[in-house]
């Protein structure tokens, strides 16, 4: 009986258990619309409206203590990200405000006060609800379910599938991070027909995107429509009717996107991972952060530091702490006496635009001469590419710092103002190359104030010394042609003195006649050397392909410019004659073909420390440089090991160089190696990075799998097909399909470790065959960027890596 009684009491406990939670579902049970008549009050959390398929969610979003807006938000995104918002530059207060479908058929947002702070223009209609759909867009309705208004015809800085982006709207950024208020960004359709980004800001507006320096033609661009619309679709394919089209890295469905203006500047998509709630970027428009405009306000500098920060030039310092948009602001007060002035030399910085004249083939003096002429100039630009290019400059907005810009800009300032060799403002000192001072005197250039009168009596003495012929040679050289240009080799020597020119004499000696040879590849033979101050060298002698004045210098002025752990340092260069030699630093443990494909074979954990320094130092060249750098030749011959066993990668400045405005096809007489080569080559399609990426995916599949994935094998049917075509055919499938057993088929057997792999192989080893297979898609835009590859497989250095990729661009 007691038994009965007990279970009887078990039942109805349960039963009240179940009817508390069916009501309490009940009642917080979500709509997807707003009758006409009712409204949403910013007191009530729950006044909510839901998406049928509850992927998005809109009412009050709010922002520090008492700001909130009527927004509409991804709901399941870990950070609720805001698409739209109907009062991004009025917030609401937290007590009394509310937005209601009012009677008369108007949807408005009152404040507590009841001052009308936004409405639709929807008054005087037979509206009968609001409602937001599964797209995310924010309707209101007539009784016949005819729309009458949209959210979608009204877009803040965000763009979603569908969403039309036409010639009367607009994406506006958002100032800054944790505020929806209207930035200086914009992403618009421009009276030619061609949808273009521009900075807008207090002071001045500026085309940055596509690139302003070319047409519209050689933006790939067409401006002979007036239908002015563009959007994308849920596959992450967008369109524009100026012939703008572009794939996010995962295109295909089942994966939220949107397109965001961001408060950089940067035209991104982002694609959301349902497992975590994060965003990833799966495109952009700029690799490089410092080509927006405006990103750091007048006089400053963007510069890489590695990551983009704005800062100072000297005689500058920052116009209002915290907040770039404002600058730099002079320390001085600029004067209009040539006799008492004086131009700082920045070398590798230019600003874009504002340029009061132009002119070609003339000598830096002439350059000089016309700036001190024009009391509107406050700087000029002078470009050492042997054409002798001078930009005199009436404001100094984009400022940027760039390893491959041809030249330096001059800025103007009083003698009397004391310049430091550092920017401002970073978080770390930040030294430009020694900031060198040109004189308002006409007869005097020196490379200090407090020098200048001991080189200038010196050289009237003429002493013997070294070094003050070596600095009176470089000004002859520089500016001994007063009048007259400077010819193309005057200016590529210029550019090079950085880098010690050795004899030929010199390195015959260093290598006992280039007895040790090292390796040889299509550029040429590289030996080993001993300098006379005891250090080891390699000594590359380009063969006859590289012998080339324009493209040698190019070349040296290029590699010798860049700086990175994982890229092969050079220390100098010889041009005697015929001969042409470049020097780098000795790497102890030669290439890696040399460990991987070798008895002597890489332990894991060095095979993932050379996987993530190559990513690192091909990211550098890629996103970091300012200008694209190209490799197009990535193979284990050119990834060379230290004594730590720290990749560096050889051979990367070789004729690689993509500037921006030069045409694509000067790509087209390149080659990379058979086997490492992406099939762009053999359908002579443009060359970009991405070719870069797809050499990298084979080099790491095989360091996971430990032989050369160009070796022909037989499939299942008896056909010829590469081990790289079998690798990802069929441990591709088994990893799509989680079998275990795709390590079998992936992993170098020589790794195994009493008969089984630890589990922080077996994570990182899938990533980097997750990440290979990536990288060796035929289709290119599906490829990952060697920032995102950099970057994963950094997460997965302390084996808190996942499997699994959601985008990687």
């Amino acid at each position: 009986m007691m038994l009965r009684t007990k279970i009887c009491s078990c039942l109805l406990s349960l039963l009240f258990h179940a009817f508390l939670v069916f009501f309490s579902s009940a009642a917080s049970s979500t709509q997807n619309y707003l009758p006409r008549g009712s409204s949403l009050s910013v007191e009530d959390e729950s006044d909510l409206l839901t998406s049928p398929d509850k992927a998005f969610t809109c009412g009050f979003y709010g922002l520090g203590e008492n700001a909130y807006w009527f927004s509409i938000w991804f709901t399941h995104s870990t950070d609720k990200t805001v698409v739209w918002t109907a009062n991004r530059d009025r917030p609401v207060n937290s007590k009394g405000s509310r937005v209601s479908l009012l009677r008369d058929g108007a949807m408005v947002l009152t404040d507590v006060d009841g001052s009308l702070i936004w409405q639709t223009n929807t008054t005087s209609t037979h509206a009968r609800r609001a409602e937001l759909l599964d797209t995310g867009n924010l309707v209101v309705k007539d009784p016949n379910g005819k729309i009458l208004w949209q959210s979608f015809d009204f877009p803040t800085d965000t763009l979603l599938p569908y969403q039309r982006l036409t010639k009367s709207t607009k994406l506006i950024s958002s100032l800054r991070i944790g505020t929806f208020l209207s930035g200086y960004f914009s992403l618009f359709f421009d009276n030619d027909n061609v949808l273009k980004m521009i900075y807008d800001g207090p002071d001045i507006s500026s085309l940055y995107w596509p690139p302003p320096y070319n047409n519209v033609y050689q933006n790939g661009r067409f401006d002979y429509n007036s239908s002015r619309v563009a959007f994308f679709d849920e596959m992450g394919t967008f369109v524009s009717s100026d012939r703008l089209e572009f794939s996010a890295s995962d295109v295909g469905f089942g994966i939220k996107r949107r397109l965001t203006v961001d408060y950089d500047g940067n035209l991104r998509v982002y694609s959301l991972n349902n497992l975590t709630g994060l965003w990833a970027i799966s495109w952009q428009a700029l690799s490089q952060a410092c080509n927006v405009h405006g990103v750091c306000g007048r006089n400053a500098i963007c510069i890489y530091t590695p990551v983009p920060k704005c800062s100072c030039p000297p005689g500058y310092e920052v116009a209002e702490p915290g907040d770039w948009n404002k600058g730099c602001k002079a320390m001085f007060n600029q004067t209009c006496s040539p006799s008492q002035e004086k131009f700082v030399q920045l070398p590798q910085v230019d600003y874009y635009g504002f340029d009061l004249n132009y002119t070609t083939s003339t000598s830096l003096f002439d350059c000089r001469k016309l700036c001190l002429e024009d009391c509107r100039c406050v700087a000029f630009s002078y470009r050492l590419s042997g054409e002798g290019l001078c930009y005199t400059k009436g404001s100094l907005f984009n400022g940027f710092k760039s390893p491959n810009f041809p030249g330096s800009i001059y800025l103007r300032m009083p003698v009397s103002v004391e310049t430091s060799t550092v920017f401002a403002g970073t978080n770390s000192t930040c030294p430009l190359a020694e900031a060198e001072i040109v004189m308002g005197s006409p007869d005097m250039y020196n490379i200090g104030k407090s020098m200048r009168w001991r080189y200038l009596y010196s050289f009237a003495a003429a002493l013997g010394a070294i070094e003050i012929l070596f600095v009176v040679a470089g000004f002859l050289l520089l500016f001994g042609r007063r009048g007259s240009p400077a010819s193309r080799e005057d200016g590529y020597r210029v550019m090079s003195s950085q880098f010690r020119k050795f004899g030929y004499d010199e390195l015959k000696k260093a290598t006992k006649n280039f007895k040790e040879e090292l390796g040889r590849g299509g550029s040429g033979a590289v030996y080993k050397g001993s300098l006379a101050d005891e250090r080891v060298v390699a000594v590359k002698r380009l063969g006859g392909s590289y012998q080339g004045e324009e493209v040698f210098w190019t070349e040296v002025s290029t590699i010798g410019k860049l700086n990175h752990m994982n890229l092969v340092r050079m220390w100098g260069f010889c041009a005697e004659g015929r001969h042409r030699l470049l020097v780098y630093e000795y790497v102890e443990n030669l290439s890696l073909d040399k460990h991987l494909f070798a008895l002597n074979f890489l332990g894991w954990k060095e095979r993932f420390k050379v996987a993530l320094g190559t990513a690192k130092g091909l990211a550098y060249l890629h996103h970091e440089c300012l200008e694209w750098i190209i490799h197009c030749d990535v193979k284990p011959e050119n990834i060379l090991l230290d004594g730590d066993f720290e990749a560096k990668i050889a051979d990367f400045g070789l004729a690689k160089l993509s500037l921006r405005d030069k045409m694509k096809s000067e790509f087209s007489q390149i080659r990379g190696t058979k086997g490492y080569m992406a099939p762009e080559w053999a359908l002579n399609l443009p060359i970009t990075a991405k070719a870069d990426v797809y050499s990298y995916g084979v080099v790491i599949l095989e360091m996971v799998k430990g032989i050369r994935l160009s070796n022909w094998v037989a499939d299942d049917l008896g056909e010829q097909e590469t081990e790289l075509t079998r690798f990802v055919r069929v441990v591709g499938r088994k990893i799509q399909c989680r079998e275990d057993s795709w390590m079998d088929d992936a992993m170098d057997p020589r790794l195994m470790d009493g008969g089984c792999y630890g589990s922080k192989i077996v994570l990182q080893a899938k990533k980097m065959v997750e990440l290979g297979i990536l990288c060796v898609q035929e289709d290119r835009s599906k490829r990952p960027t060697m920032a995102y590859v950099a970057q994963a497989l950094l997460e997965c250095e302390d084996e808190l890596c996942h499997s699994g990729l959601s985008s990687h661009q």
